[in-house]
Parts: structure tokens; C-alpha cells; sequence
């Protein structure tokens, strides 16, 4: 190669290097999703924000005070199947981002060939040289490099970290969704627990009154409908007891799936539902900390960055791609002259643009799509911080207003249980018919009831809550 033309090929490739930095899009910047100041709830003097505002970095062994539930959340994190699933797309998008980072690295190879052809005599290379066989030996190394005049293969490494980024997101919300999931779950086991207990407090008093009733039929006090009515709903708790049974085995064979285990038991702790606290004080925050809590808001915008840098790619596949090509080594004719230095040695430097023709309107058409793409994205985004305000003010509102339903529901039902006692009294001495004995163990059996599951509603409210503002996953 000619000396006096290596000055120039290098400063091509200082043309190049300088331009590299040139992009055909704007710097992402996060778009102005238009949350409010507050939350609905969070500014009034009764609602549940008294206490320290939350930060989304409390773990759920400080949150949840039950050592059981504890034990279940862990034994869910290590073994759940759609956590797992999550780690592998981690795996995979870390993967892509390292072979993304290797894009502006130029390709370098090593080729070793060698050949031998057979003329015939008759044929034009044999007329002129005379030679009946031709020989070529060549071994050389190829280099080639594309200078990233227009950010395609930038824009190419920042998608991929986008992605990389989204995968830990996502992670992230399986993760506090999760630890929601088995939170409620136990929950939920709890308050079958406790109807399953206080309906077989009531099959025990029914049946008590049903065999006081059966003396007083056997003494002319009372019809045999009384007795039949009794009977009936003595039938129908035995029923009820069975269904909620069934409850518990549905229920505990959810929790273990969600354990990664196959269905069975689970062993309950020293603590029933009604001794489990409720979340009484929580403050909420701002409405702006759910961008950096909520692992799924943040998996939205990793998306948006990711589509938006895809918006950069495809742009730049519109403009011209410029390359450098540089070849070397030995060639030669004879075997025994392939290796001869200086003599075999030879070099071959090349700088080429690129520019698609006739691919114009397919090109264009696919970076129209990616900015349809982006634009969804940000619309998805908006609405994934749309939607965690409202589970916020939603969770904020049930924590309020359940608290006021389960005091004026443990008055209700401290008054019915007194009832059936006084009804039952009544009965006996023939002040009352049996239609206010049934009439009352039915009612006090329908507000113990009503308040363990306004309990079991508190305690899913506060989970809530806190996977909500982002909690959960740490």
C-alpha cells in the first residue's frame, strides 16, 4: 500500500470518531405523568396518615409481626415458580446487555485457506501461461469496524439496559405481589379458621336448644314445628361447617403452590385472627414516590426508555452506515513460497458507505412503528402511575372506613351474643317462642361472622397498602 495514503485513511477515521457521538433522537427524559400532591385520604385529620411517611424500603420482616407468616413468605421467595421465572428473564436480559456493550468493538478474523484448480487443455489459462493447475495459498486476519455516525448501535446498548433494567422491575413487582399474595392467603386461612370455630360454637348451642326444645315438645309446651325448625337449622350449620372445611383445604392448597410445594397443610401459629393487630397508623408519602417505589411503575418506564432507544435505532437505519475494512497477511502461488517475508506479504485497507436505496419506504415504515411503539409505551407508563395512585387511595379508604365498620360491629355483636343468652332464658319461661330464640342465635352467628371478616378486611387493607407504595420486595 502506498505510504503517502495512510495519513488519509486515518483521518477518515478521525471523521468518524468525531461524528460518532451524532444521534438522529432527543436524550430520553422522563415524561411528566401529572400526579397530584396527595393522595385522596391522606389530607384529612381522621385518615390513617399519622404516622412517618413511608419510603417504600421497609422489608417485610419488619412489616409483618406473625412468625409464621414470616416463614411462609420466605419459603415462597426461595421456591415460587413465577419468581424463578422472573430470576431466568434477569438472566437472559443481562446476557443481551453484555453482547450489546461489544456492538462498536470492531470484528477481527483469521482465515487460512488454500486451493488447487485443474484447467483443461484446451482452455484460455492453458493456452497463455501454460500451466495445466493453479495454485493459491492465503492466509490473512479481517478487520472490519462501523462507525456509529447516527447512534445506532448506542441506542442498540441503551435498549438493552432498558430491557436489563425492566427484567429487575419486574422481578421486583412478582416479588411484592408475591409476599401480597401469601400475606392475604394467611389471612384468609385465618378467618376459616375462626368461622370454622364459631359455627361450631353455634351447632353447639343449637343443639343444646334443639334438645330443651324436645323436652318441651315432650311436655306439651311447644308444636313439633318448633322442633322441626331447629332440627333444620341445626342441618344447615352442619352443612355450613362442612363448606368452610372445604374452604380451608382450597385455601392451604393455594398456599402451598404459591410455596413451590405440593398441596398440604399448613401449620398455623400461637396467634387467631382476631389477636393479629391491624395497620392503624400508616403514612403514605407523596403520591411522586411511587416513580422510585413501585417496582411496576419503574418496569413501565424501563419500558418506555427501552421503545424510545428502539426509536433511535430504526432512525438511524434510515441514513448512510460507514465502515472500514482493512485486510493482511501472506499469499502466494507455491506452498513453499507462503511464508517467504517480505515477498508474500500483502495489505488491503477499504472505507465504504452504506446507503439503503430502494429500502427507503420499508425503513421508514418500521421507524414509523417504533414511534407508534413509544408512544404507547408512555401512554402505558401514565397509566401504570394512574393506577398505583388509585390502589393508594383505594387501600387508604378501605383502612379508614373498615376501622369504623369493626368497632360498630364488635358493638353488634357483643349485643346479639347477649341476646341469645337472654332469648334463651326467656324461652324457658315461656316469655319468648322459639321463632326469637332461632331468630337470635341466627343473628349473632351472622355478626361473629361479619366481624371476623371486617377483621381479616383490615389486615388485607394494610397488606395492601404497603405493596401498593412499593413494599415487599426488599
Amino acid at each position: 500500500m502506498n505510504r503517502t495514503r495512510v495519513p488519509g485513511i486515518f483521518l477518515i477515521l478521525m471523521f468518524l470518531l468525531m461524528f460518532s457521538a451524532c444521534s438522529t433522537v432527543e436524550e430520553y427524559s422522563q415524561p411528566d405523568p401529572g400526579i397530584p400532591g396527595m393522595y385522596r385520604g391522606a389530607d384529612k385529620p381522621d385518615s390513617a396518615s399519622v404516622a412517618a411517611p413511608f419510603s417504600g424500603t421497609v422489608p417485610y420482616r419488619a412489616f409483618f409481626v406473625d412468625p409464621t407468616l414470616i416463614n411462609l413468605i420466605d419459603a415462597a421467595i426461595e421456591n415460587n415458580h413465577d419468581l424463578q421465572v422472573a430470576v431466568k428473564n434477569i438472566e437472559y436480559a443481562s446476557l443481551a446487555l453484555k453482547q450489546s456493550k461489544l456492538g462498536n468493538i470492531p470484528t477481527l478474523d483469521f482465515q487460512v485457506s488454500g486451493s488447487r484448480s485443474t484447467t483443461s487443455d484446451y482452455s484460455s489459462t492453458a493456452l497463455s501461461t501454460g500451466e495445466e493447475s493453479i495454485e493459491d495459498y492465503n492466509a490473512s486476519f479481517l478487520l472490519s469496524w462501523e462507525a456509529d455516525i447516527w447512534g445506532k448501535i448506542r441506542n442498540t446498548r441503551k435498549a438493552a439496559l432498558a430491557e436489563y433494567l425492566r427484567t429487575v422491575e419486574a422481578r421486583k413487582a412478582v416479588h411484592t405481589r408475591l409476599v401480597a399474595d401469601v400475606a392475604v392467603g394467611y389471612y384468609n386461612l385465618l378467618l376459616l379458621d375462626a368461622q370454622l370455630d364459631v359455627t361450631k360454637k353455634n351447632l353447639a348451642l343449637a343443639e343444646t336448644t334443639l334438645s330443651m326444645m324436645r323436652l318441651q315438645y315432650d311436655a306439651g309446651l311447644v308444636t313439633s314445628l318448633a322442633v322441626e325448625q331447629q332440627e333444620a337449622r341445626t342441618f344447615g350449620i352442619q352443612s355450613s361447617i362442612a363448606g368452610i372445611e372445604q374452604g380451608i383445604a382450597v385455601q392451604e392448597n393455594a398456599l402451598s403452590v404459591l410455596c413451590g410445594r405440593m398441596p398440604d397443610e399448613i401449620a398455623r401459629g400461637a396467634a387467631t385472627l382476631a389477636e393479629l393487630p391491624a395497620v392503624d397508623s400508616f403514612s403514605p408519602g407523596v403520591p411522586a414516590l411511587l416513580l422510585s417505589n413501585r417496582p411496576d411503575v419503574k418496569a413501565a418506564e424501563m419500558a418506555l426508555m427501552k421503545a424510545h432507544a428502539q426509536t433511535g435505532v430504526a432512525s438511524a437505519r434510515l441514513y448512510p452506515s460507514f465502515t472500514i475494512s482493512a485486510e493482511a497477511g501472506a499469499n502466494a502461488l507455491e506452498a513453499s513460497d507462503w511464508f517467504n517475508f517480505p515477498g508474500s506479504l500483502f495489505s488491503f485497507v477499504q472505507g465504504a458507505v452504506l446507503q439503503p436505496v430502494f429500502q427507503q419506504g420499508k425503513l421508514r415504515a418500521a421507524y414509523k412503528q417504533s414511534k407508534v411503539v413509544r408512544d404507547r409505551e408512555e401512554i402505558l407508563f401514565r397509566q401504570a402511575v394512574l393506577n398505583a395512585a388509585r390502589e393508594v387511595s383505594d387501600a387508604l379508604a378501605a383502612m379508614e372506613k373498615l376501622a369504623v365498620r369493626e368497632k360498630a360491629v364488635e358493638k353488634q355483636e357483643r349485643i346479639l351474643r347477649q341476646s341469645v343468652d337472654n332469648a334463651a332464658l326467656l324461652f324457658k319461661s315461656g316469655m319468648a317462642d322459639y321463632l326469637e330464640v332461632i331468630t337470635a342465635q341466627a343473628n349473632a352467628l351472622d355478626a361473629a361472622l361479619s366481624l371476623a371478616d371486617i377483621h381479616r378486611q383490615r389486615l388485607g387493607a394494610g397488606t395492601e397498602l404497603y405493596r401498593a407504595l412499593g413494599g415487599g420486595w426488599q
